[in-house]
C-alpha cells in the first residue's frame, strides 16, 4: 500500500543551514538561537566532518533550542540522526540514498527535502515523496566550490513544473535576494550570509525583510 505523504505547514521563508566553520559566535547553539530571534523559520543542521556521536550530541542540543521556539529542525544527510533525535525531517542531496528509499525509512509524516539543480531531478524528487526542494547553487559560493550553478530560467522552469515548495540556496545574500523578484520561490536558504555575521539577529531580520519585499512585489 502506497504511503500518503503528509503536507506539513512549514514556513520556508528564512532557512538557516548551519556551518560551524563559518559561525561568528562561540557556540552553534548561540548562532541558532540568535538566528531564530531574527526571524529564521527553519533550521538545517549540517555537520560534514563530525563523528556520528558528535553529530548526535549536537543535534540533541540544537533541537532543545528549536523545540523551545517551535521551529522545525532538519538534519542534513543523516537519516539515522534525524530519527534518533526525532527531528522534523531530513534533507538529502543527489549523491545520497534515493528519496523514495528515505521516504520509506522516515515514514509519511516527516519532512523530506531534496537538493536539485535540474528539472528532471526536481520532478523525480517530488514523485519520490519530497516535501520541498532546495534548488542551487544559484550563485558561486565558498561553502560548495564545485557546485553546478542553476540559472534563473531553470529555476522558473522548475518552480512552474512542481507542486511543492521551492527554496533557493547558494550565494544568497543582501545583494542577490532582489534578483529573485518574479520567480515565485517559497524561501531562501542561507549559510554565511547569516551565520558568519557579527550580529546574526539583525542579519536575519534584514534578510527576511528583503525577501518578503521581493516576494511581495
Amino acid at each position: 500500500m502506497e504511503q500518503k505523504i503528509s503536507k506539513p505547514l512549514i514556513n520556508y521563508t528564512l532557512y538557516l543551514v548551519t556551518d560551524r566553520d563559518l559561525m561568528s559566535t562561540a557556540t552553534l547553539k548561540q548562532a541558532v538561537e540568535e538566528a531564530i530571534a531574527g526571524g529564521c523559520s527553519l533550521v538545517q543542521l549540517r555537520e560534514k566532518t563530525a563523528s556520528s556521536l558528535e553529530f548526535f550530541d549536537t543535534a540533541v542540543a540544537i533541537k532543545q533550542i528549536t523545540d523551545r521556539y517551535t521551529i522545525p529542525l532538519i538534519i542534513n544527510d543523516r537519516v539515522d540522526i534525524a530519527l534518533a533525535v526525532d527531528a522534523a525531517g531530513v534533507h538529502i542531496g543527489q549523491s545520497d540514498i534515493p528519496a523514495a528509499v528515505i521516504r520509506k525509512i522516515i515514514g509519511p509524516h516527516k519532512i523530506l527535502g531534496v537538493s536539485a539543480s535540474a528539472l528532471n531531478e526536481a520532478l523525480q524528487a517530488e514523485q519520490e515523496g519530497a516535501n520541498y526542494l532546495g534548488i542551487g547553487a544559484m550563485f558561486a559560493t565558498g561553502t560548495k566550490t564545485n557546485a553546478k550553478l542553476v540559472t534563473m530560467e531553470q529555476l522558473k522552469e522548475i518552480k512552474a513544473a512542481v507542486n511543492i515548495p521551492v527554496v533557493v540556496i547558494g550565494g544568497i545574500n543582501e545583494t542577490t535576494i532582489p534578483l529573485f523578484d518574479g520567480t515565485g520561490i517559497d524561501g531562501i536558504a542561507v549559510v554565511s550570509a547569516l551565520i558568519s555575521k557579527k550580529d546574526i539577529t539583525s542579519a536575519a531580520k534584514n534578510l527576511k525583510k528583503l525577501f518578503l519585499q521581493t516576494k511581495g512585489k
